[in-house]
């Protein structure tokens, strides 16, 4: 089992327990905002839930969502955070985190994870570099990929559910020496 500990959290792989509240969370209208309608049911989070507690048994192990919970609580969910291998050939993976809605904003959660998982994909894993899209609406990743040091490589229109709001997609991309650079410069 793969387990990150940082301050105050705990990233781990997915428990049984963690289950009513990933889907509540899941639920949140709040949560649903930066996806798809299609991607918003409680049948689709259910099939989420159910594919991250798979990944954490294939060997190679290609992907990594994992559940973010408190320290002091370990079973109290955050959210979830993961790097996907579909990139995995060339030594690049898909980083991805999500925060439950009640935890947005809330003393640079999503800085302590990220720097964690970027450690681990980085240290652990040896990538060359990782990569994320998003909405452009998604004020809080934007700010959280310019933190990291993550530069934008493209954006596109995206589909059409976004382009009906006026968004577009948004890739960005960090290589290892940039974050050795950043984390040198920054300390850890």
């Amino acid at each position: 089992m793969i387990k990150i500990v940082t301050k105050r959290f705990l990233l781990r792989d997915f428990v049984d327990t963690d289950r009513s509240p990933f889907l509540e969370y899941q639920a949140d209208p709040r949560n649903q905002t930066f996806y798809e309608p299609d991607r918003s049911s409680p049948d689709q989070a259910a099939r989420l839930f159910e594919m991250f507690q798979a990944w954490a048994g294939d060997r190679p192990r290609l992907n990594y969502q994992l559940a973010i919970v408190q320290r002091q609580e370990p079973y109290a969910l955050v959210g979830c955070c993961g790097l996907r291998g579909r990139l995995s050939e060339t030594g690049e993976m898909e980083f991805g985190l999500e925060l439950a809605p009640a935890y947005w904003g809330r003393y640079a959660y999503a800085i302590e994870v990220g720097r964690a998982l970027l450690d681990f994909g980085f240290t652990e894993l040896d990538l060359k570099a990782i990569s994320g899209s998003t909405v452009s609406a998604n004020t809080r990743i934007a700010r959280l990929a310019q933190w990291i040091g993550a530069e934008v490589v493209a954006t596109r229109p995206g589909s059409s559910w976004m382009s009906d709001r006026g968004w577009s997609e948004v890739d960005w991309r960090i290589a290892r020496a940039q974050w050795e650079h950043r984390t040198l410069r920054h300390g850890r």
